[in-house]
């Protein structure tokens, strides 16, 4: 749940974008054990934890969803809106009251398409996440997939 500085839009975005997004955010709670998506569904918002925890978590046929991060204070949930084909690539359910951000992914990809510099700031934003959020997946899957002392180094 380590929030990194390109997870939080505070530090990741200029002030005149990360203001006009707020413009747009709905303060929203939702109690613990809220599913907020699934797998395959429709990727039509994203949020921005204020308070509480959201597990991200992976479909596993015949078996409980396996949880694959826990994200908090500050962090994106959701990045599946920007790219297409809009569909959620994991699920996310509340593991704690939460109190969040909530954005209207159609009317952010119409602000970005409007203005490039914030299209390319948002899209820089969430690329970040994206590529941390990978690295983190590959580390635990090395970590419980690999024979001891089979790693490399890097």
């Amino acid at each position: 749940m380590n929030a990194s500085p390109t997870s939080t839009m505070l530090r990741a975005l200029p002030a005149e974008h990360r203001e006009r997004l707020m413009r747009l955010a709905r303060d929203v709670s939702f109690p613990q054990g809220t599913r907020l998506f699934k797998e395959g569904g429709h990727a039509d918002r994203f949020w921005i934890v204020r308070t509480g925890t959201i597990a991200l978590d992976m479909h596993v046929p015949g078996r409980r969803a396996a949880v694959i991060e826990t994200l908090g204070h500050d962090e994106l949930v959701g990045w599946s809106w920007l790219f297409g084909p809009h569909a959620w690539c994991l699920g996310a359910a509340t593991t704690s009251p939460v109190r969040v951000y909530e954005f209207d992914a159609e009317a952010i990809r119409n602000m970005c398409r409007a203005d490039a510099a914030l299209g390319m700031a948002v899209t820089q934003w969430v690329g970040d996440v994206v590529a941390r959020r990978l690295r983190s997946t590959r580390t635990r899957l090395m970590d419980v997939n690999a024979p001891f002392g089979s790693g490399d180094s890097r």
